[in-house]
Formats: structure tokens, sequence, C-alpha cells
């Protein structure tokens, strides 16, 4: 039953997967909203080296039937920069407020305003901070946007030669416009059937290079009351001169793959190793552990090559991807958690609160696997990422706690049992093992899941990279370190001293038994002799 609902579990993950990566586009992004009424929406981050590009195309727009006030109460995009991920070029007061009505800004960072005006068919893009990008748009001239707001009537002219009127009407055309030298502009907004669309193209400078992040703004929403719903439609693609991947993600290619080799080669050391002596079932399934995070790794490395070079993954790569990602972390936390309990070790039953560990342990990793793949295959912008980006990390926390309490129970069982006669200077050894164990499994926790995430919004844009680097070298540190623990070595105590503790508990007990059984006999028959005297 329990394999069965595993198998169950597993099959519905890749099912899952299946369905959600056919909108998955990676860089290329496609995002389309329908009755929100999210006052601030994430479109995307991104790291721009010099000379990147960002192209937006706002396909559709539709308002909410109800009047709104919108010079009051503005729409439209912000494209601001940051040198720390998750930190914004404005400060916290101004956050308080619609981003969009800044007047005073007192940073030097790169700020982008595009304010929609419904009443002219324009947008008004305002450049903050110092700036050396280059906006590619259609543009729309003073006199043509007044020609637009107060166009009169066609008239029929009387001798067919009047040709006044298009030039009036001009149509807007692309222009190239460096925003160090021009702080505001008028782009063209089209209007078809009730829905609004524009777009526009940035050209990233060498000295504006950083992490930007891209947002749309309803600023109505922002005043508490009624929400009023709002339709959007948004295309997003961004490039650096080498690709489609951003500034951090430029070396996890090339880092992915040497990781690989590395689990690789740890890997065949330690099946060499389990050649040379008698091992348990649980020294194999770690070594299936190893192997399976190499070729994880393997498929994450062509994942990321080919995001890079077409925009969006290869569906097969992917999948295979996932999978092994999903079988990669299933197999960690089962093996830490056999390990910390002593499977095989010590003994082939796991007691019933250690049962009910595994009970609380696959179905979170099934839980936090789902949770992966709708991140992955999820569009930044959308409300259920940042739901289920909060679940996962919630349920890999849990993870994390769940594993340590078969090593705690392990280790006060030890400590009760080494004051016995006989068993002190054995149980010692393994209390001492068991302390080390713990003490692994904490420091692991705390640099893959601490220390990486302090360091990945402290580093600069283009060095968090070194995020990724620290978790992988974190795991293999701790694999190597768990593998020499847990050596299939005739002078490991850990895996000798419990068989012979076995042997001597059985031949103690059959021996005493049989004395006890004898002694029963010779008391009998002395006292039959007695009473027949």
């Amino acid at each position: 039953m329990d394999a069965a609902r595993g198998g169950g579990a597993v099959a519905g993950c890749l099912l899952l997967l299946l369905l959600l990566l056919a909108g998955c586009d990676a860089r290329i992004h496609k995002l389309s909203l329908q009755n929100e009424t999210r006052f601030v929406v994430d479109l995307n981050t991104f790291g721009f080296y010099g000379n990147g590009t960002l192209d937006v195309n706002l396909l559709s727009l539709r308002l909410p039937e109800q009047a709104v006030n919108y010079s009051l109460h503005p729409v439209g995009f912000t494209l601001s920069r940051s040198r720390v991920n998750g930190v914004l070029s404005y400060t916290a007061e101004e956050t308080e407020t619609c981003p969009l009505t800044l007047t005073k800004f007192t940073s030097n960072e790169p700020l982008i305003l595009f304010l929609l005006h419904f009443d002219t068919s324009s947008v008004n893009v305002r450049a903050l901070g110092d700036q050396d990008n280059v906006l590619v748009a259609k543009t729309k001239t003073p006199k043509a946007a007044a020609a637009t707001a107060a166009k009169p009537a066609p008239t029929q002219p009387q001798d067919g030669l009047d040709h006044k009127e298009p030039e009036a009407t001009s149509v807007p055309h692309d222009s190239h416009m460096q925003l160090e030298n021009l702080k505001q502009v008028t782009l063209a907004l089209d209007k078809s059937n009730g829905s609004y669309s524009f777009s526009f193209k940035l050209v990233v400078g060498p000295l504006a290079e950083g992490l930007y992040t891209l947002k749309f703004h309803y600023c109505r929403n922002r005043v508490p009351g009624i929400k009023l719903p709002y339709s959007l439609a948004v295309n997003v693609t961004e490039r650096n001169p080498g690709g489609f991947l951003s500034a951090a993600e430029i070396p996890l290619s090339r880092l992915y793959i040497g990781m690989a080799g590395v689990f690789f080669v740890a890997a065949m050391v330690w099946i060499y190793t389990l050649m040379k002596y008698s091992v348990f079932k649980i020294h194999w399934l770690m070594a299936a552990l190893a192997f399976t995070k190499s070729t994880s790794l393997v498929f994450h490395s062509i994942n990321y090559h080919f995001i890079n070079t077409e925009g969006h993954p290869i569906e097969g790569w992917a999948v295979m991807y996932y999978i092994t990602h999903l079988l990669k972390g299933a197999l960690l936390f089962i093996t830490l958690a056999l390990i910390g309990t002593g499977w095989a070790f010590v003994k082939y039953i796991l007691s019933d609160k250690e049962k009910k560990i595994f009970m609380i342990v696959i179905p979170l990793q099934v839980l936090a696997n789902v949770a992966f793949i709708i991140i992955e295959s999820t569009e930044e912008g959308t409300s259920e990422y940042y739901l289920w980006k909060e679940i996962l990390f919630l349920v890999d926390l849990l993870c994390c706690g769940a594993i340590l309490f078969p090593v705690v129970w392990s280790i006060r069982h030890l400590q009760e049992a080494s004051s016995t006669d006989g068993k002190a200077a054995m149980n010692l050894e393994k209390l001492k093992l068991f302390r080390h164990y713990y003490v692994m499994i904490v420091c692991y926790i705390y640099f893959t899941r601490i220390i990486a995430i302090l360091l990945k919004v402290t580093m600069p844009f283009q060095w968090q990279w070194c995020y990724e680097f620290l978790v992988e070298v974190s795991t293999l540190v701790f694999f190597v370190l768990t593998g020499y623990k847990f050596r299939p070595a005739s002078n490991n105590p850990y895996l000798q001293l419990p068989q012979d503790e076995e042997d001597v508990e059985m031949d103690e007990s059959g021996a005493l038994g049989r004395i006890s059984q004898v002694q029963k006999k010779c008391n009998g028959r002395e006292r039959q002799k007695e009473f027949t005297l």
C-alpha cells in the first residue's frame, strides 16, 4: 500500500510538471492576468550587463468600467535598478505611496517611469537618477497629441487638394532617445476595441548595468476599500550580449557541469570502497544518492545552456532535470533519516515514532516537489508564484527539522544506555559519532538555507551565482563527511560494535537460559530424593 501510494504521488508530480512545462517560456515571458486586483505586479527581475536589451510589449490593458481619476491615481510601469537583489532604488518612505506619483527622487540609481494617459492616448516617460540607457519606442509629438485630443470632425475638401490634415496627425515612428540628455518624452499609446497597447525597447548602457526590476502599477487599488479589477497581457524579453541568461546565471551552466563531475568522482570512489568490505543496504542507498545528484546537475547544466541560447528550455531536457531533481530530494531526506535512526547499522526494524517521521517527511517532500515544479513553470507576475514560493520555503524547513528528531532520539537513547554495566565504552563511541552527525546536519542546514540566502541578498548582482556555488560545495562536503563517518571498514566502531553487541547479548541470554533450566532440573531431582528418603 505504501509503495502504491508513493508511486501514485510520483506519477502525479510528473503529470503536473508535464502540464505546467508547456506554459513555461523562461526568459521570454508571456504574462496574462484576468480580473486582477493587485495594485502592483512584479513582472520580472533581471541582471543586465552593458548593451543588454529589454523588450516590453503591452499587448492588452483593459480598465474597469467604473470612473477613475487617473490623474490622481495613475497607471503605468516602473523600471528600477538595484545593486543588490531585493533592494529597490527608491526609499522605504517613497514605497508608502505609488511610485508613479514621485516628484522628488533623492537616489542616484536609475529609475524610469512610464505613465499612461488615456485621455490623450499617450505615454509620458520620466527618467530619474543617473541615466546611461537608450530608449527605443514610437514617439508622439506634442502637436500630434493635441491634435488627437481635440480633433475636429472631418470635412470634405472642396478642391480635393488639402493635405495638411494628415500632417497634423502624423504616424508615430521609432526613435532612439538617450535618456541622459532627455529626462522626459511622450510615447504613442494605441487603442483598439477598448484595449490599450504600446511597446518599448531599452538598451542598457555600460555605466547603467545592474539588477533591474520591472513592475506594473495600478495605483487606484492602493486606496482602502473596493478593489477594481483590470486585465493585463504583456510580453517581456530580456537579453544580455552573450544570451538570454541574467548576469548572475551566466556562470551556472559551467558550475553545474563541473560539480556534476566532482560528485560523479566521489560516487565512484564510494563504490570502490563498498566493493572491498561487507556492507549494508543503506550504503548502496547512499551511492544511489550520489549518482542521482550528479545526474541532476548534468541535466540542470543542459537546461541552462538551452535557456541561454534559445530563450526557453527544451521540454525533453527540462523533464529529465525535474525527474532527477525530485528523486534526489526524496533520496536525500530518506537517507539522512535512516542513518539517524541507525537502520541497517544497529537494527532492521524501525520503532513506531520513527515510522511516523517517514510518514511526515515523505508527504512533505511530495508537496515540496509540487511547489518547486509550479515555481519553475509559473511567471513571476502571477499571484500563485509567491504563494508557492513561501510554501516551498516552509516545507523545506519542516523537512530539515524532521530529520533531526531521529538523531536526537538516538543520542538520548545512547546517553541512557552508556550507564549500563558492560556497555559504557561501546555506547560512548556511538554517542560521540551521533553527536558529530547531528552537528553536521545542523551545519549543512545552516549553510544551505541561511548563510547562502544572506550571501545572495548582499552580493553584487553579477556575483550572486556564488549562492549556488556555496550550496553545491556545502552539499559535497556534507556527503563526503557522512560517507567517511559511516564508511564500511573493519575499524569503524559504529559498524562493528553493534554487531558484536547483538551477538554477545544473544549468547548471554541463551547461556543464562540453559543454566537456569539445568538448575531447575537439579533442584527438582534433589527434592524428589529427599521425599523418598
